[in-house]
C-alpha cells in the first residue's frame, strides 16, 4: 500500500521565509522546513497499482504555469485547533489545476468527496489541540503574523508524493514530477513525469 498524495513544491525563498515566521512559536511542534509542500489532493492508502493508474492520468494533465503567493497565518480544527498554517492569495491558476488533479484522480477509480478546498502550507502541529492559555498564547501569535507575505512565486510543476509514518514525522517522497507549461509561449508540457516513467511505472512504488 502507499499512503499519496498530489502537492507543489516550495522555492528556497518562499521556504525560507516559512521558517522565519516559525520563530517566536510558543507551543506545539514546527514543521521541518524540508517537509514544506501544498497539497492539492490526498488520495490515502492505495495499492499499488491504483497510484500508477493515477500516474498515467496525472501525466496526461494539461496545464499552464501561474504565479502563487502565501498570506497570513491562521489555525484549523474544530474545538481545539491542531494546525498552524499559513494560507494561499486569490489563485485561479491553482483552482484550475487543483480541478485537473482531482478530475484525473476519478477517472483512475478514485472517489473524492466534493468538499471546499482550502489551500495551505502547515507551519505547526498541536497534537493534543490548544485549550487554555496555551490557546491564548498560540492566538496572540497567529494575530501577530496576519501581515505575513510570501511571493508571488511561478508555478512550473506539481508532484506525486508518497508519505511514510517516522517517529519523528512524515517522510516524504516524490515519486513523479509533472510539468506545467509557459503561458502564451504556444509551448506545450511533455504530460511526461520528469522523474518516473509511464511505461515501466512508479520509481520507489515497492508496495510496502
Amino acid at each position: 500500500m502507499i499512503r499519496a498524495f498530489v502537492a507543489l513544491a516550495l522555492p528556497d525563498a518562499v521556504v525560507g521565509a516559512l521558517v522565519a515566521a516559525q520563530a517566536g512559536l510558543p507551543a506545539g511542534r514546527a514543521v521541518e522546513a524540508a517537509t514544506f509542500h501544498l497539497t492539492l489532493a490526498f488520495l490515502g492508502e492505495r495499492p499499488e497499482p491504483v497510484v500508477e493508474d493515477v500516474h498515467y492520468a496525472l501525466a496526461a494533465i494539461r496545464g499552464e504555469r501561474f504565479a502563487l503567493r502565501l498570506e497570513g497565518l491562521g489555525l484549523s480544527g474544530e474545538g481545539r485547533p491542531r494546525v498552524l498554517h499559513v494560507g494561499v492569495g486569490v489563485a485561479t491558476g491553482l483552482s484550475r489545476l487543483r480541478e485537473k488533479v482531482v478530475q484525473a484522480a476519478r477517472d483512475a477509480g478514485l472517489p473524492f468527496e466534493r468538499r471546499r478546498y482550502r489551500p495551505h502550507v502547515t507551519l505547526a502541529r498541536f497534537n493534543a489541540g490548544l485549550i487554555g492559555e496555551e490557546a491564548e498564547r498560540v492566538r496572540a501569535f497567529v494575530a501577530r503574523g496576519a501581515s505575513f507575505r510570501a511571493g508571488p512565486f511561478e508555478v512550473a510543476e506539481f508532484a506525486l508524493m508518497r508519505s511514510r509514518l517516522g517517529r519523528s514525522g512524515p517522510i516524504y517522497e516524490t515519486l513523479a514530477i509533472y510539468p506545467l507549461r509557459a503561458g502564451g509561449s504556444g509551448s506545450q508540457g511533455s504530460g511526461s513525469p520528469r522523474s518516473g516513467d509511464a511505461q515501466s511505472g512508479l520509481p520507489g512504488a515497492d508496495g510496502a
